[in-house]
């Protein structure tokens, strides 16, 4: 997995296309939110700060004030990989955060999406 040009992609030119999927399939932009803020630490005020400045992939993760210590739980394919193999840290970030918006969309329940 060495497309690494994901890593200096502004996360707001993302951020819309989660939103998008999700409300294609009935769920919704909070909800979006609440995974990105269970997933990093980062608050709404935070968020919309990352947004507006177009942090890239890479400094949103490496700035993230606290990464989930139920990330570990997250398994599964996305991508083709393994989510829980996948050895670039960064990269394994960005499929978690994929992971979990995919198992939104998928109408998976939030509890079971957050690991409660």
């Amino acid at each position: 997995m060495k497309n690494t040009r994901i890593f200096k992609m502004s996360f707001a030119s993302v951020y819309p296309h989660y939103i998008t999927k999700a409300e294609k399939k009935g769920r919704t932009k909070a909800e979006v939110d609440e995974i990105i803020f269970w997933l990093t630490g980062y608050d709404q005020q935070a968020l919309q700060g990352i947004i507006d400045n177009k942090i890239d992939f890479e400094t949103f993760f490496s700035q993230a004030p606290q990464m989930n210590p139920n990330v570990s739980k997250i398994t599964g394919v996305i991508c083709g990989y393994r989510v829980e193999e996948i050895e670039d840290e960064l990269m394994q970030k960005i499929r978690y955060l994929d992971k979990l918006i995919d198992e939104l969309a998928k109408g998976k329940a939030m509890e079971k999406i957050l690991r409660k």
